[in-house]
């Protein structure tokens, strides 16, 4: 198993990965419809999100842990 210290960059690596897998489909799809072409362009739009996703993901996920703990009333 990975050690726990990495817990943080695995949340982000997955989440981004997923997230831009997903998103990358669906813009592919409205930007251009199922062209002969979809799987490869979608493939392309997949790798150039993910690059800019799991950044983003690894830095800001922590603000927004931030942001919900003060948002959610603590029932203790």
């Amino acid at each position: 198993m990975i050690n726990a210290k990495y817990e943080k960059m695995i949340f982000a690596f997955f989440m981004s990965l997923i997230m831009s897998f997903l998103m990358s489909f669906v813009v592919t799809y409205f930007n251009l419809g199922f062209p002969s072409d979809f799987v490869a362009k979608w493939m392309e739009a997949f790798a150039k999100a993910f690059v800019v996703a799991f950044p983003i993901v690894f830095f800001v996920a922590p603000l927004v842990n931030t942001i919900v703990s003060q948002l959610i009333k603590d029932n203790k």
